[in-house]
């Protein structure tokens, strides 16, 4: 992480103490919201955002009708990628909209505007990205990556970056994929002559819990471990509910009525 300290970009101090915060459910990214020069971006202008930053920092001590303590952002990420530390970590935010809302999560705000520079670059993005692992690490940071708009109605923080939050906030370069649920696992068939056996087993009651889910019982009582003639019955009604006659609906499982039930693997 390309990390720029307050001492470092000229921070003045804090109007008062900071409120303490031992840690959030994330971080929430924002926007400037006013024109940004696409110039800033440009590798040359570099030299000018730490400037950014203090004008940033100028612009909310003035603001009064907030009664700002300080810059209202955790950290600001510049268009090279550089994390600029706001108030910093274990600091509530002032940035979020309420205080409910500064207290449950960090604000990381992006040098990206309504007009001129309006998406972010890519060094911009892994900078954000950055800042989250660095609160997460450093700032007792949740897992939670949202936009400013969500829970504050507001714009910010611009479609270009909301869009990216609402794709998961992956680092540039990455690929995220959504991970294939595992396939339910289900009790393979035991054999007709383990049934006739009159076993006692959790196999019995996760079976005869299946057949009353699915319509099919004759139980005065239970399900339970011990097969019984109500299980035997119960079983010869799914087996007629698949469409089984005569001989092939005796109520003694086979493996094709036995995979179609879907009995829960024990």
């Amino acid at each position: 992480m390309q990390f720029v300290s307050r001492a470092q970009w000229g921070a003045r101090p804090s109007r008062y103490p900071l409120a303490y915060i031992g840690s959030t459910r994330g971080v929430k990214i924002h926007y400037e919201g006013s024109p940004v020069p696409a110039s800033l971006a440009k590798a040359e202008n570099h030299t000018q955002c730490a400037g950014r930053v203090r004008a940033i920092q100028s612009s909310h001590l003035a603001n009064r009708t907030e009664n700002y303590s300080d810059v209202a952002y955790t950290a600001v990420v510049c268009p090279h990628g550089y994390v600029y530390e706001g108030r910093g970590a274990h600091k509530k935010t002032g940035a979020n909209g309420t205080t409910s809302l500064n207290s449950q999560h960090y604000a990381v705000c992006a040098m990206v505007g309504s007009e001129g520079l309006t998406t972010p670059t890519d060094a911009q993005l892994a900078g954000l990205r950055d800042a989250v692992e660095w609160l997460r690490k450093s700032g007792g940071a949740g897992s939670e990556i949202k936009g400013h708009r969500d829970g504050y109605a507001t714009a910010c923080p611009g479609p270009a970056l909301y869009a990216w939050v609402k794709k998961g906030a992956p680092r540039p370069g990455s690929t995220t994929t959504t991970p294939k649920p595992k396939p339910p696992k289900y009790q393979p068939f035991p054999g007709v002559g383990w049934f006739k056996k009159n076993p006692r087993s959790p196999i019995v009651t996760a079976m005869g819990r299946r057949l009353a889910a699915v319509g099919c019982s004759a139980y005065s009582e239970g399900p339970g471990p011990q097969w019984t003639e109500s299980d035997r019955q119960s079983y010869a009604q799914w087996q007629r509910h698949l469409g089984y006659r005569g001989d092939d609906a005796d109520g003694w499982p086979g493996a094709a009525s036995w995979a179609a039930l879907k009995v829960p693997h024990i």
